[in-house]
């Protein structure tokens, strides 16, 4: 199994798969707003350029769009691959793109998104659990499995309950839609979309079965 990696610095260029919850286990999503605060965020602190305010970058993208001012290319600092945002955690594909990129994101937008919620419903303190937690992927193969593990990792909701709330990038993939993802290094592996959601959905249940046996395994001592 891949190590947890936190305290060694991320290469330019590998990919990771990034996650964390909220702080103990709370919901860090509560209604769609969140969401989509959130993915807005995701994009906007994505630039090797200080934004300051989420409000503050709309305001200048505004005024670009009047012809006001000239749009200068981003420089991104991570490229998503997937995603997953559920109501207590997310997960996310990433390669990094440049020095230090993904401490840079992660640093910008789990402050920026913390300062949004505790506003938003007027509380204190930290809203994650701790730091974000990084795992290497180390080969192809990993890749693929890794990138059908979080697309359809919302799966684990509840239908007509507040688990309602989560939102993945598996609709980039599946139907064409407009997102935030570089869909090219996993689906130019596949002759088109629905083999890849073949692929996927039969991964997904393989490692939601081993999941479960590792925990029953766990529970009868045996050594994993």
């Amino acid at each position: 199994m891949s190590q947890l990696m936190r305290n060694i610095e991320l290469s330019v260029g590998s990919y990771y798969h990034l996650f964390n919850r909220g702080v103990d286990k709370r919901l860090v999503f509560l209604d769609q707003d969140d969401i989509g605060r959130f993915l807005l965020s995701m994009n906007l602190f994505n630039s090797t350029i200080p934004l300051g305010s989420i409000y503050q970058s709309n305001l200048v993208k505004k005024k670009e769009e009047r012809g006001h001012l000239v749009s200068k290319p981003v420089e991104r600092l991570v490229e998503f691959i997937c995603y997953c945002l559920n109501p207590n955690h997310y997960h996310f594909l990433i390669q990094q793109l440049a020095d230090k990129g993904i401490e840079k994101f992660m640093h910008k937008l789990g402050n920026g998104y913390t300062k949004y919620f505790n506003h938003k419903y007027k509380r204190t303190g930290s809203l994650f659990g701790g730091n974000y937690k990084s795992v290497l992927i180390k080969s192809n193969e990993q890749l693929l499995h890794t990138s059908a593990y979080i697309n359809l990792n919302n799966r684990i909701s509840e239908k007509g309950s507040i688990f309602d709330l989560s939102k993945s990038s598996w609709g980039e993939y599946i139907s064409n839609q407009d997102g935030i993802c570089n869909k090219d290094i996993i689906l130019e592996q596949f002759t088109d979309s629905q083999v890849y959601k073949s692929f996927a959905e039969s991964s997904y249940i393989d490692i939601q079965e081993r999941k479960i046996l590792r925990k029953e395994l766990e529970i009868w001592g045996v050594d994993t």
